[in-house]
């Protein structure tokens, strides 16, 4: 298994590949709900069957990460910060 900081690479590298991609927005969907962990990480299991396999091994990466405590500090903001810019970012170039 990847270390958290290849998981946050992997998953920004998928959203920079394609933003507005079905996986990458589930993908980054799981990541707010993660983010906002006190809202209690509301988050419809059912939309993991529209990942491929390789994004589900990054979105079970990702919630291992969470289990860890490690969805905060700055390595996560920064990657927050860079998913937010490229999802919001991918819609003006429309």
């Amino acid at each position: 298994m990847q270390d958290h900081s290849q998981t946050l690479q992997a998953i920004t590298e998928c959203i920079r590949q394609s933003p507005q991609s079905g996986g990458a927005l589930i993908l980054y969907a799981l990541m707010n709900t993660i983010n906002y962990e006190q809202a209690g990480c509301l988050f419809k299991l059912n939309k993991l069957r529209e990942l491929s396999a390789q994004q589900r091994q990054l979105a079970y990466a990702l919630m291992e990460l969470m289990v860890c405590g490690d969805n905060r500090g700055e390595e996560w903001i920064q990657a927050m910060l860079q998913m937010d810019e490229l999802v919001r970012g991918s819609g003006q170039n429309r």
